[in-house]
């Protein structure tokens, strides 16, 4: 999901290079521990050996307040029978084992963010005035400089009545590049935030949810994880409610009707609704199809399920060892899970468990947020 660079051509190549200088690089990674449950997987060869995998909460570890403990177990990753709408980079499926972990009930909120920012001083991608001077000694020599209004801080933001679309590969039709929209004016200049502590946080860059990780003691989860606790144990099932998409209005917050010209709004919301606002899966977490996608750390290569297919049943995986899409070989992205309230039936449905999209380490928009979770190495 290259939005912001799909819509930023169309005002100037500089803005691509402006949001590429945002890039950091960062990975956490998971827990080594094992305990419980003996079973039988690869290593990095073809052998198969034993493991203990940590399946159980410790006794004498406490659930950190707004989690809960998703145990260890097996699933199988990826496309499941009869989902239809499976795209190739979901496929094929692979098992997968993973040792327990803490994961964020909702989505980080506007009022935990600010808590963050407030102790922190951080300043978000999104917010961030771009320096023409050190940005050129890192283009070819004599480069013009842009507009000074084109070097402004702003962020992607969905445009608002739209009355008819041409292509649905055209992303510009409904997203609009507006200065000065962030975090607190998810709406661009004139929204805030007041009123709406327990949304979601939106605008975040990947910079921005690892800042924030870094400052909470968590860390965000990888695209496994992400996938086996959004199941909540329904391993077969193409949504966290099972396989019947006409209960989709009132498990998860979509885009019901055409998109994106008309939404009847039958679950209740036009845009973000507030954490919680549905009832949560089996493992008790809320919002994991609908209102707004989340960062996982993994890289986005479009072939590394065929490569953990091949590897056979793997532990702990944490991603490709570097990005890859076809469609956009030059940029590296991270994947991001969940879907959004802009996901409807008529156009991606991303809302499925299974779906996984590619975007930039810079994209900030109005429907992309995160959720942390915390491995047991981390308490150590």
């Amino acid at each position: 999901m290259n939005l912001r660079n799909s819509i930023l051509k169309k005002y100037t190549p500089f803005l691509l290079i402006i949001q590429a200088l945002t890039l950091v690089f960062f990975y956490v990674g998971c827990s080594k521990k094992r305990k419980n449950n003996l079973e039988k997987l690869p290593t990095e060869g073809t052998k198969v050996t034993e493991v203990q995998l940590l399946m159980e909460q410790p006794d004498s570890i406490t659930t950190p307040k707004g989690m809960v403990w998703i145990p260890g177990g097996t699933f199988q990753q990826g496309a499941v029978n009869g989902d239809t709408l499976a795209m190739a980079h979901e496929k094929p499926a692979h098992s997968v084992m993973l040792d327990g972990f803490f994961m964020d009930v909702h989505e980080v909120t506007n009022a935990q963010f600010a808590r963050f920012v407030k102790e922190t001083g951080y300043v978000t991608v999104a917010e961030r005035k771009v320096d023409w001077e050190e940005m050129k000694k890192q283009l070819p020599a004599n480069t013009p400089k842009p507009e000074d209004a084109l070097l402004k801080p702003g962020s992607l933001v969905f445009k608002k009545n739209v009355t008819s679309i041409s292509n649905l590969h055209d992303y510009s039709q409904w997203w609009n590049w507006t200065i000065g929209a962030n975090w607190k004016h998810p709406n661009g200049p004139g929204s805030n935030i007041d009123g709406k502590e327990k949304h979601p946080v939106v605008h975040i860059a990947f910079e921005d949810a690892l800042a924030y990780c870094k400052w909470a003691g968590r860390r965000l989860p990888t695209e496994a994880e992400w996938e086996y606790a959004a199941r909540g144990k329904k391993p077969t099932s193409i949504y966290y409610w099972g396989n019947d998409v006409a209960q989709l209005n009132s498990n998860a917050n979509t885009w019901e009707g055409n998109f994106p010209m008309t939404n009847t709004l039958q679950d209740g919301f036009a845009l973000r609704a507030p954490v919680g606002s549905f009832k949560p899966n089996n493992f008790g977490l809320h919002d994991m199809s609908g209102n707004v996608w989340e960062w996982t750390s993994d890289w986005y290569h479009a072939k590394y399920y065929q490569t953990l297919y091949e590897k056979g049943e793997v532990l702990n995986p944490k991603g490709a060892k570097s990005a890859y899409n076809p469609f956009n070989p030059r940029t590296k992205e991270r994947v991001i899970k969940g879907g959004s309230f802009l996901c409807s039936v008529t156009y991606c449905a991303n809302y499925r468990i299974s779906s996984r999209m590619a975007s930039t380490e810079d994209s900030s928009l109005e429907h992309l947020g995160f959720r942390t979770v915390l491995s047991l190495d981390m308490l150590d």
